[in-house]
């Protein structure tokens, strides 16, 4: 037997993430990162009324001062703090992805990371994943396959999407091909059947990854975008997406279910090009959905969908600007542990 990759939304015994550490990362956007951060880790760690109780949340810090910044800043009896080395905050791509056994236990599937296609080598982030399989006794795997855990999205069935530019790059896995990835994504992770898109968003700096393009929100829909504004710059990209996902089946034979909500438009830089700005990028808590806001004239209607898709939870618009000037959003900054059984 296989072990299995569980679906987000599937019950979380923790969650993994990082307190930004490193102004010289940030430049002029480390102060407001770190308010978004703190604003995201406190809807993160809370409870809701009539939803499911949250889980723990684990948060890394480089240095005394960062520590100190943080603990500050936020106060939770869910949160766990550890002082620690790393890059920077992105734990979805960095820290082991962990999936559950044929016996019911976690086990940690280590991807090799080369800084995202050797663009972002920061000292410290090659051996977060080690570290934390140490801190927390974890049967694990270190991989052979190049790549980072925002690259992969499955709906805890087998079914595992995912994108030719991330995987297939020359700067990761030179020669690869698709039968290769597949191969391993079965044996680690349980995946049956895999989708492959294209490309990511303009100007991503991960080469494409899925989960700012689609996610699975039960074990047949997926959720994608359409187009906001005329100056959308991944306006043919987003339809392009849709379209493909619409001729994906499912093992059955059935059709993916496919919902759409508005992108958040252009989101300049301070330079004035794009930036690779996605509501797709939320995170799947026990008991809330954080989706990244931007400040786009469709991002009500956004969340109203997503409210929609995910009834038993309560879904959360939160500013992500200044957090994506320095590379990401909230499911980049996460990586869930699944619970245990």
């Amino acid at each position: 037997m296989r072990p299995r990759l569980p679906a987000e939304w599937e019950p979380h015994a923790a969650v993994w993430t990082a307190w930004p550490s490193h102004p010289v990362y940030w430049g002029d956007a480390y102060t407001a990162a770190c308010g978004e951060m703190a604003r995201f880790l406190k809807a993160l760690s809370e409870p809701v009324h009539g939803c499911a109780v949250p889980e723990r949340v684990e948060v890394w810090a480089d240095g005394a001062a960062a520590m100190a910044a943080a603990v500050k800043s936020v106060a939770g009896e869910r949160i766990r703090w550890v002082e620690a080395s790393f890059g920077d905050i992105w734990f979805r791509d960095i820290a082991p992805v962990v999936v559950t056994g044929p016996d019911g236990r976690q086990q940690a599937r280590c991807l090799r990371h080369n800084g995202w296609g050797e663009k972002y080598r920061m000292p410290g982030d090659g051996s977060v994943a080690a570290r934390m399989v140490a801190r927390h006794r974890l049967p694990a795997r270190f991989l052979s396959l190049t790549g980072e855990g925002g690259g992969l999205e499955g709906n805890g069935e087998g079914v595992f999407i995912t994108t030719r530019s991330c995987f297939l790059n020359t700067n990761r896995n030179p020669g690869a091909k698709e039968s290769l990835v597949e191969e391993i994504l079965r044996r680690e992770f349980g995946a049956e059947t895999v989708l492959w898109l294209e490309d990511g968003l303009v100007n991503d700096h991960t080469d494409g990854h899925v989960d700012n393009l689609a996610r699975f929100v039960d074990s047949r829909t997926v959720v994608c975008q359409h187009p906001s504004g005329a100056d959308d710059p991944n306006r043919e990209r987003l339809r392009e997406i849709a379209a493909a996902l619409r001729k994906f089946r499912l093992p059955s034979g059935a059709r993916l279910e496919v919902a759409e909500i508005p992108s958040p438009g252009k989101v300049p830089y301070e330079d004035g090009t794009a930036a690779p700005a996605s509501h797709i990028n939320f995170y799947i808590a026990n008991h809330r959905v954080l989706v990244p806001c931007y400040g786009g004239e469709e991002e009500e209607k956004a969340l109203t969908i997503l409210q929609e898709l995910f009834p038993t939870r309560q879904v959360v618009g939160l500013p992500a600007r200044s957090l994506l000037a320095g590379g990401g959003a909230f499911h980049c900054v996460t990586q869930q542990v699944p619970r245990k059984g």
